[in-house]
């Protein structure tokens, strides 16, 4: 998902993307997660992460979830129907 961000005009115009390893789990010898960062600019649109999403979604075949955290709030996905794209615009706006 992180290479798909970085080449959506819409996204990577207004943000920064990164990819680091997630925290490992107490017990765990390393993170078998990646978490991806955006660090966006004020004119920023939800939407238009939200249209990324649902676009990078119709290219997968399996039913990995997605967990979009802001500020402490966190929304865990695993499909991209209409519902979804509320979520993601609720989740970041």
């Amino acid at each position: 998902m992180c290479d798909w961000l970085r080449h959506e005009p819409d996204v990577s115009r207004h943000a920064r993307i990164s990819l680091a390893s997630a925290e490992p789990q107490p017990g765990e010898m390393g993170a078998a997660l990646e978490a991806i960062q955006l660090i966006t600019d004020g004119s920023f649109q939800a939407l238009s992460f939200a249209v990324a999403y649902v676009s990078w979604r119709g290219t997968r075949l399996g039913r990995s979830q997605v967990t979009i955290e802001r500020h402490g709030t966190k929304v865990t996905l695993d499909d991209a129907d209409p519902d979804t794209v509320n979520k993601i615009v609720h989740a970041l706006g």
